[in-house]
């Protein structure tokens, strides 16, 4: 699965966060959740229309993001 299908940016929702395609569920919020031990289906159950599938897109795009992020180590 393509995590492109189900997160999109758009400068008109939440100052162009991610999102989940059709709402306004940041991607990071869904990330918060499940680092508070929120399981898929709690976040299911809680945000009506929110799949499995958009969950795993939400997982796909972060761990993208850090693949691409690049850290400058400081001399102290």
């Amino acid at each position: 699965m393509d995590w492109r299908n189900r997160i999109v940016a758009n400068p008109d929702v939440l100052v162009g966060k991610p999102v989940i395609k059709g709402t306004r569920l940041a991607v990071e919020f869904i990330i918060d959740l499940l680092a508070q031990g929120w399981t898929e289906n709690d976040i299911m159950e809680n945000y009506q229309g929110v799949t499995r599938e958009d969950i795993a897109s939400c997982l796909s795009y972060a761990g993208e993001v850090l693949k691409t992020e690049k850290v400058f180590a400081m001399n102290a």
